[in-house]
């Protein structure tokens, strides 16, 4: 089971788009096993998904049967942190109270599984030669992000569709948003580049390491939904891989980039965490 990290940025404040207001809960309420009787959120369920063909029904719903903790048909309910508890016929997020109630903006109730890649390579002067941070001596690292909607910048991750692996996710995110939506459109299906990056991209969307699994501290999270990931880092250490590619927004993402990996970078949810592992992995800067 992995560790249970803390609530951070779903514990206060409106819902991200939307204007209902969580109830605000102190750090030591946080988790279910501290008693709470006055404990009463909203709730809340976006109606886009009423109509959305990848969420799920709502819990009300006589002909849904979810099989909680378990693969349920091509979907897999089961979660990084253990089995989770189900409380009045619906799951129960495992890190504790989030101040409010039902889906949010989440497709599935309980576990809502993503993937995320996360590439890398060193920085390197005019003349190629590596950076060195001046004050640890350290390589300095940069990494491929994504800037959302909301203007946090993040990994180029997703949502895990059903019957589909971790690393598929990884790749097909990838491609998604860092390479025009869905994947090298700019340089013509029938160009040889194109032939190339695709077989690039595939070769070495192999050679990733896991380094996180587990929970998302992420802002859409409900006490009845919550976000998990799978982080896939690809290092190109050579800058003959990735590096290569011309990294074009998709439509989710305002824009894309290469950026120094440190310490001082704002991510979204808890990425600047997963980074850090990232980090130590490559004895780089932080």
């Amino acid at each position: 089971m992995a560790e249970l990290p803390a609530h951070k940025t779903c514990i206060s404040g409106k819902y991200p788009g939307s204007d209902v207001e969580r109830l605000t809960v102190p750090e030591d309420k946080v988790s279910w096993s501290v008693p709470w009787e006055e404990y009463d959120p909203k709730d809340y369920t976006s109606e886009k998904l009423k109509t959305a063909d990848y969420a799920d029904p709502e819990i009300s719903d006589p002909k849904f049967q979810p099989q909680w903790n378990a693969n349920d048909g091509p979907l897999d309910r089961r979660s990084h942190m253990g089995n989770y508890e189900i409380a009045d016929k619906m799951p129960r997020n495992p890190c504790g109270r989030t101040g409010i109630r039902g889906r949010g903006r989440l497709g599935r109730w309980g576990v809502n599984h993503a993937a995320d890649p996360i590439v890398t390579r060193w920085k390197t002067d005019k003349h190629g030669n590596m950076c060195y941070n001046s004050h640890d001596d350290n390589p300095v690292a940069q990494v491929v992000l994504i800037q959302r909607s909301s203007g946090d910048w993040a990994f180029p991750g997703g949502m895990v569709d059903p019957g589909e692996s971790f690393e598929e996710t990884a790749e097909r995110e990838f491609c998604e948003e860092t390479l025009d939506g869905t994947g090298f459109l700019h340089l013509g299906p029938s160009s040889k580049d194109y032939e190339e990056n695709k077989k690039l991209i595939e070769k070495y969307m192999k050679k990733g390491v896991e380094v996180y699994r587990g929970y998302v501290d992420d802002p859409r999270n409900t006490d009845n939904a919550w976000m998990e990931t799978v982080a896939i880092t690809f290092h190109d250490p050579n800058g003959n891989t990735f590096s290569k590619l011309k990294l074009v927004a998709g439509s989710d993402a305002k824009a894309v980039g290469w950026k120094d990996v440190s310490k001082d970078m704002s991510l979204y949810a808890n990425h600047k965490d997963i980074l850090h592992r990232v980090a130590k992995r490559l004895q780089a800067h932080w």
